[in-house]
């Protein structure tokens, strides 16, 4: 591709791009960064270029389609090179389905050499307009604050207006994890950032997924508001699932039986991004929103302590909940009572 500089953006973009360079990843001239980008998101990845040129950092932009064949399950050699020698690295750019593997490579470079890592998977304008405009020093303050309580309960119930009955256990031998969109070494973190995560010890009932559901199918369902997939859960497995999109049965139901763990809760979070009001369609945002999200596969073992691991992971996000940690109750309505 042409020189980044020469890529147009829209100005619009300043904003979110200033937040993702220099509060959440903090980067300094003496530091090198790596930008994996791909042609859809290319004007997004000249608006952080932009904004590392102020800074005066030593970085190499990385546009996918010049380096393999997309949908591709291999991250290319060239890329995991650079970023094996750098400090910062930002992951913008579309997901396609069966590209999980070679972004699990990139991943393991990362963690192997302790990046601080912006994964912005699917990224848009409209989410950085939105979710990148959060004023994240107070997404930190209420996720540190909800972390303290939630790492320390034994279990949380939870009930959604769309019908969810959540009983989850969890394990003092599991970390809790937050990503508030202040990126350290200790754990990469999706932009825009705002959640706490573990993997559960248990977990069982009802969990209606009336938001989005993630990885490549949320680009293709969107909104699940008006046709919700139902999910019945028994001992942190998928039990039964029922759905008016019957595509979207089928195909989620498939994905979760990729492998023997694609259909065990792997991730409990909640998204603690209060600029957010409502889903819009795009997992990397709406995973975010003050409300319940759970992830069927990879449990992120390097982090949480979990002692199993998945070659898939989809999100699922549902909405207006109320929340319970132990006794104390920390959220009603999507609202943060803490």
């Amino acid at each position: 591709m042409a020189d980044i500089r020469e890529v147009v953006f829209d100005p619009e973009l300043v904003q979110g791009a200033g937040n993702a360079v220099n509060v959440c990843l903090r980067i300094k001239p003496e530091e090198r960064v790596t930008i994996i980008t791909d042609n859809e998101t290319v004007e997004i990845a000249a608006s952080l270029a932009s904004e590392i040129d102020r800074i005066g950092s030593e970085y190499k932009v990385f546009v996918l389609e010049d380096y393999v064949k997309r949908p591709t399950k291999i991250m290319p050699h060239e890329i995991l090179d650079h970023l094996s020698k750098s400090n910062v690295s930002i992951f913008a750019a579309q997901a396609l389905q069966g590209e999980l593997p070679s972004r699990v490579q990139m991943t393991a470079v990362v963690n192997q050499h302790k990046l601080r890592h912006a994964h912005m998977v699917n990224i848009t304008k409209t989410i950085m307009m939105q979710g990148m405009r959060a004023d994240f020093m107070e997404v930190d303050e209420i996720s540190t604050r909800l972390i303290d309580i939630t790492s320390k309960a034994k279990s949380i119930r939870a009930t959604s207006k769309g019908g969810s009955e959540l009983y989850v256990e969890f394990s003092p031998k599991l970390n809790w994890l937050k990503t508030s969109g202040l990126i350290t070494v200790n754990k990469w973190g999706n932009l825009p950032g705002g959640e706490i995560f573990t993997s559960p010890a248990n977990v069982n009932g009802r969990f209606v997924v009336d938001g989005v559901v993630g990885d490549y199918m949320c680009r293709k369902y969107g909104s699940l508001k008006d046709t919700p997939l139902i999910i019945d859960i028994k001992d942190s497995r998928i039990e039964k699932m029922t759905c008016d999109n019957q595509e979207l049965l089928r195909e989620f139901t498939e994905y979760t039986m990729t492998d023997e763990n694609s259909n065990r809760v792997g991730e409990f979070a909640i998204g603690t991004n209060i600029a957010l009001k409502e889903v819009i369609g795009n997992i990397l945002q709406d995973e975010k929103l003050p409300s319940i999200h759970m992830a069927f596969g990879h449990p992120y073992a390097e982090h949480t302590g979990a002692d199993w691991s998945s070659t898939t992971h989809n999100d699922c996000v549902g909405t207006h909940f109320e929340i319970w940690a132990d006794d104390l109750k920390v959220m009603e309505d999507g609202k943060f009572l803490i």
